[in-house]
């Protein structure tokens, strides 16, 4: 376990700005679809809309720091699903509420906004609650990095190419729909292709420890999908939004958790295969979860 917490994965120089330009892609591609009717249900139901919002960056991220506290993780780990928890949702949880029927409409709007706030949030979040969990605040204090460099790079990293496909499609949608479709695709690509490279290359040094890799993700997932479930009960809200706002706390961008983690957080290597594996897992979970709901839906 202390293997863990002191192994680093290293890219050179081109592999980290390999790996910054994909991330920047993918989130320029997300904010190039962003719209002002994204965000209706602010008006039209904005108890439902904060609560949501509210689950996904105070809610998850708490429910985190009392798992690590409760299962005693090793710090490594610990910081893999903090930093996890505080990263925004993506479009797979839009695409994952479709097709377990869910309210579409109220997926996109917590995804957006989650994603609208994350230039600021994600970092702080990761900053602050990793520092209320002592063994991972040591640990972050081995690798010699400066809180506020930490906020600067990453808000950078996340707010210039959100506030810049924004603009674009405020001022010419019919060019940002065009470029939305390809810098997808390229960005996704390109951060799945270093993904599978660093998970292959270094799955020798981390191949022992998956057992115990996979367990904390079932756990940290089926309570995160749990969690979404349950505010959805308290608000009272109907059966689509429920399943929505489940998929949306439960689907979780792990891609940006693991850039995050390799480009500003020094590569901390059990964090970074804590989130590979989570990021693998809540694919299969969701997936589990939409044919349950639809064999629900059937009978």
């Amino acid at each position: 376990m202390q293997g863990l917490d002191e192994l680093r994965i290293v890219l050179d120089p081109i592999g980290q700005a390999g790996i910054a330009v994909a991330l920047m892609l993918v989130i320029f591609s997300v904010a190039l679809g962003l719209r002002v009717s994204d965000f209706g249900l602010l008006k039209t139901q904005p108890l439902t809309y904060v609560g949501g919002v509210l689950t996904q960056i105070v809610g998850l991220p708490l429910l985190t720091f009392l798992i690590v506290i409760v299962i005693d993780v090793p710090a490594s780990i610990a910081l893999g699903m903090i930093v996890v928890a505080c990263c925004p949702g993506g479009a797979v949880s839009n695409l994952l509420t479709f097709l377990a029927r869910g309210n579409v409409a109220y997926s996109v709007a917590l995804t957006a906004t989650s994603s609208v706030l994350a230039a600021v949030l994600t970092p702080a979040s990761i900053l602050f609650w990793s520092h209320l969990h002592a063994p991972t605040a040591a640990l972050i204090e081995t690798l010699d990095i400066s809180p506020w460099v930490f906020l600067g790079q990453t808000m950078l990293l996340l707010g210039l190419p959100l506030l810049t496909g924004m603009l674009l499609a405020a001022r010419v949608p019919d060019v940002a729909e065009r470029l939305r479709k390809r810098t997808a695709l390229l960005g996704s690509l390109t951060l799945a292709a270093v993904i599978v490279y660093g998970a292959v290359y270094f799955f020798p040094l981390f191949g022992w420890a998956l057992p115990l890799l996979l367990g904390i993700a079932v756990v940290h997932n089926a309570l995160a999908f749990l969690l979404g479930a349950g505010v959805g009960f308290a608000m009272r809200a109907d059966g689509p939004i429920r399943r929505a706002l489940t998929m949306e706390v439960g689907i979780q961008n792990s891609g940006l958790a693991i850039v995050i983690l390799i480009a500003q957080l020094e590569g901390v290597g059990g964090a970074a295969a804590m989130a590979a594996v989570w990021g693998v897992w809540h694919l299969i979970a969701g997936a589990l979860i939409v044919f349950g709901l639809r064999a629900i839906d059937r009978r």
